[in-house]
């Protein structure tokens, strides 16, 4: 259909949404609004909620925090990232998704700087806590506001611009972090400067963003999307993947500071994560839309798992850097087709099915770094729990498999 066809086709609609994507087509290119998630993702994902990670070897130096402690406020942002995903299954919130995507952005950014005027590890786990739960607002109202415009306007290609957003913010954070310390103790100003980055990247966003003309009506879900079939076992393959990355996600660069041998690495291996990261997105959606989402998730599952185990199986520099560069070129990917086959799935309104994939990647999330602590102080190395995360993600592939295998011979 051309560009005149469909703007009649439009006209015609009796969906308020139809009218509204024609409205963006006038005065917003799908750049922009890509722009607008990419930005949306880098605050919330990449730095509002990965940017403890390179902090953390300086908390360590600072604070004398345990690896149980670390963990624990680790997992207190996730559990706000898995309430906030649930929140959102559970219930739409009333009035403009724009209105409440631009809140849970202003909270992320305020929560992250907060960090930076306290010392009780209690505020520590409520402030990582409410970060979380506005992380987990913003992927679900972003994606939903984003890709639901550009699918409307037959733009989805788009839509990687948006995901490679948190491969972009880690990449961010992991410059901010060591250009703010002042030493290697020093971990209030990075914590500070990252709040002040979250809140001046959320200021182009209400910019980018349209507000609607009206509202969409939500269409109830009569599972005639894709199927109901399999939408669980999608589910707990997307959970397992959020166990799976997040323990080397989380105490990499960590890692890195306590070997001798890899700390010249130690400012360089967050960034290959967001480096690879960002473009990680268009490459793994070329995959799904050529072999399938499900076989691509199965085929980045496994190359995660390689780079989860190499991370403690390697003996230098040059692993630890391939590991993080197969981490990275994988878990953003994996999320983003993780999350358009959810949306393919659905029979009607797609924020369900997208509020629950990222309620369970948060359950995921939330038990890996505790677990990986408690471990950690009990067995004194991160080979144990690394392992075991190389493990769920084989399991979420042999999943993933099963689906592709399914969808071929139904």
């Amino acid at each position: 259909m051309d560009r005149a066809q469909r703007a009649t086709a439009n006209a015609r609609s009796p969906n308020p949404e139809a009218g509204l994507v024609t409205e963006l087509g006038r005065h917003r290119h799908p750049a922009l609004l890509a722009l607008a998630g990419l930005l949306s993702l880098a605050v919330g994902i990449g730095i509002g909620r990965f940017a403890y990670t390179p902090i953390l070897p300086y908390m360590t130096a600072g604070l004398d925090l345990g690896k149980s402690e670390a963990g624990l406020i680790a997992s207190a942002n996730y559990l706000g990232y898995l309430l906030g995903a649930l929140a959102a299954a559970w219930r739409a919130a009333p009035g403009d998704a724009r209105f409440w995507l631009l809140g849970a952005l202003a909270v992320s950014g305020l929560s992250t700087g907060a960090m930076t005027f306290t010392t009780s590890l209690g505020v520590f786990l409520f402030l990582r806590f409410v970060g979380g739960a506005a992380g987990a607002l913003v992927m679900v109202l972003a994606s939903s506001l984003v890709m639901d415009r550009l699918a409307a306007a037959g733009r989805d290609g788009w839509a990687a611009v948006m995901y490679a957003g948190v491969g972009s913010g880690i990449a961010i954070s992991s410059l901010a972090v060591p250009a703010a310390a002042t030493g290697d103790g020093d971990w209030q100003s990075p914590w500070f400067f990252c709040g002040a980055l979250c809140l001046a990247l959320s200021v182009p966003v209400a910019l980018l963003l349209p507000r609607p003309r009206a509202p969409a009506p939500a269409t109830p879900d009569t599972g005639a999307g894709k199927g109901g079939n399999g939408l669980g076992r999608l589910i707990t393959a997307y959970g397992l993947v959020g166990f799976g990355y997040v323990i080397t996600a989380t105490f990499v660069s960590d890692m890195v500071r306590a070997d001798p041998v890899l700390q010249p690495a130690e400012h360089f291996v967050w960034l290959c994560v967001g480096l690879t990261a960002a473009p990680s997105v268009a490459l793994w959606g070329w995959a799904g839309r050529r072999w399938g989402n499900e076989r691509a998730f199965a085929v980045g599952c496994l190359i995660e798992a390689v780079g989860v185990a190499l991370s403690v199986l390697g003996g230098g520099i040059w692993s630890i850097l391939l590991a993080t560069g197969l981490l990275g070129g994988t878990f953003v990917g994996l999320t983003a087709i993780g999350l358009i086959e959810a949306r393919h799935r659905a029979g009607g309104d797609p924020r369900r099915n997208l509020a629950l994939m990222t309620a369970a990647w948060g359950l995921g999330q939330m038990v890996g770094p505790t677990l990986a602590g408690v471990l950690f102080d009990a067995l004194g190395g991160y080979l144990v729990p690394s392992l075991l995360a190389a493990a769920a993600l084989a399991v979420a592939a042999a999943l993933a498999a099963s689906l592709s295998w399914r969808a071929r011979t139904a």
